[in-house]
């Protein structure tokens, strides 16, 4: 327990040292140096974490070492949720949406500059909104309800951050609960928990995908306790929070039985949860997707130019036009053959072990995440949550890994992207080498490969 402690320390002394390069009043860190010091320490950050991933997975700790893990998880988002935001402006669009659906007007219908909305502007809110001249929201449903909800409560960047924090708390009581089911050492919660992309994301940056995860996470309570409708309404309502979810939908559609086909219960509540929550604003004027098609275009999906694998072949050979579409197309039909054998041809696990569902989730959000490789950290918070159960070296890398994604000291993505995923294909291509010779990877073992 005393290691324990001490990489619990560094986290925190590393967390505080991060704080330190933001320039007060600034948006970011302020210079092209602070911002590389702000990534040096949270890529230390992230080496105390997997070391301390190492030390829960290896062996069971003493029975304290769980309020060590939860004494440092609290320090940790304490600490960031009392300084400023300084990595993100995206909570600051998440206001101003809620204060428009106070107005009484659809957050759909226009952008945060057009005239009718001028009566709502203010310098503290609306002046932080990205993309304001041009782009609609981008954000679903069960994201504006918990918008519309806080907005009610108070308007401002702290309301915000105490929201996320909150779902992001939540996550991790859940967690210990599914910890307990499984008969897994609790202070495995640290997987989660000290996880440097959730202290930053949430607690620091009030990111929305802390609502995601917190759904998640009762979503797989629900579905190792068998309550399939459940089950399907906190997933469905994860899923209009952050569309990138959806991929664990193999996993939760987890049969009870031998009665395979008949168990629709999950689908069914998932898509009832999400027409319901579609319905509230749905409007002949609006588009309910809003900016979604102008970010994939903006973020080169289509292209390719923004998926790193086709970045990297295209520096070496002639890629043919529409060459990201045809790449995603191929990742949705092995993803979707993927999540089907997972349904419906494989041999049920036991019903009520949270494990498998775990692991299945864990795997196919690290394969989507690697097959999209998105530009953004929050994107991989999520992979953590399932890792507590169903530790995996190359998902515990990816979901931690992305702090490198916060500033480009190169100037080149291919040199930062390369640092994220090349480590994490090799650990996944050792992984399943050692599967089909039934020898899993012992996680020491992926540390001392690194």
């Amino acid at each position: 327990m005393k290691a324990l402690a001490l990489l619990g320390a560094g986290l925190l002394a590393l967390t505080a040292g991060g704080l330190a390069t933001h320039l007060p009043g600034a948006l970011d860190e302020g210079s092209n140096a602070r911002q590389a010091a702000f990534v040096a320490l949270a890529a230390g950050a992230s080496l105390l974490y997997f070391g301390a991933c190492l030390l829960v997975v290896r062996g069971p700790q003493a029975r304290r070492a769980v309020w060590v893990v939860l004494t440092v998880a609290l320090a940790l988002r304490l600490m960031v949720l009392t300084a400023p935001s300084f990595l993100s402006s995206d909570l600051f669009r998440y206001v101003w949406d809620g204060r428009v659906q106070l107005a009484g007007i659809n957050p759909y219908r226009y952008v945060p500059a057009d005239p009718a909305l001028a009566p709502l502007r203010d310098g503290a809110i609306y002046a932080r909104i990205d993309r304001r001249d041009y782009a609609h929201t981008i954000y679903p449903p069960a994201a504006q309800l918990v918008f519309r909800a806080i907005a009610a409560v108070r308007q401002s960047e702290t309301a915000e951050r105490l929201a996320m924090t909150g779902f992001d708390v939540l996550a991790i009581v859940v967690m210990l609960r599914l910890l307990a089911i499984a008969r897994q050492d609790p202070a495995r919660v640290l997987i989660y928990a000290w996880n440097p992309l959730s202290v930053w994301e949430f607690a620091g940056n009030g990111h929305v995908d802390a609502v995601a995860v917190g759904l998640l996470s009762l979503a797989m309570l629900a579905r190792v306790r068998g309550r399939g409708a459940l089950t399907g309404m906190a997933f469905g309502a994860a899923v209009l929070v952050k569309f990138l979810p959806l991929i664990a939908a193999p996993a939760l559609w987890r049969p009870r039985g031998a009665r395979r086909w008949m168990d629709w219960t999950v689908p069914v509540a998932s898509l009832g949860t999400i027409v319901a929550l579609y319905a509230l604003y749905v409007d002949r004027s609006v588009s309910v997707l809003g900016f979604l098609p102008g970010y994939a275009q903006e973020e080169g999906l289509g292209s390719g130019t923004g998926i790193y694998w086709l970045d990297v072949a295209s520096r070496f050979v002639p890629l043919p036009a529409g060459r990201g579409t045809l790449w995603l197309a191929m990742a949705a039909i092995l993803l979707l053959a993927l999540g089907l054998w997972m349904v419906f041809i494989r041999k049920l696990p036991q019903a009520g072990d949270p494990v498998p569902v775990a692991r299945d989730m864990a795997v196919l959000g690290a394969a989507m995440t690697a097959a999209i490789t998105p530009h953004y950290p929050w994107y991989f918070v999520w992979l953590a949550l399932p890792s507590c159960l169903a530790p995996m070296p190359s998902v515990i890398w990816l979901s931690a890994a992305a702090v490198l994604q916060y500033h480009d000291p190169y100037g080149d993505p291919v040199l930062q992207f390369s640092a994220i995923y090349l480590p994490f294909a090799a650990l996944a291509a050792v992984e399943i080498w050692r599967r089909r010779i039934r020898k899993p990877m012992p996680i020491e073992a992926a540390v001392r490969s690194l």
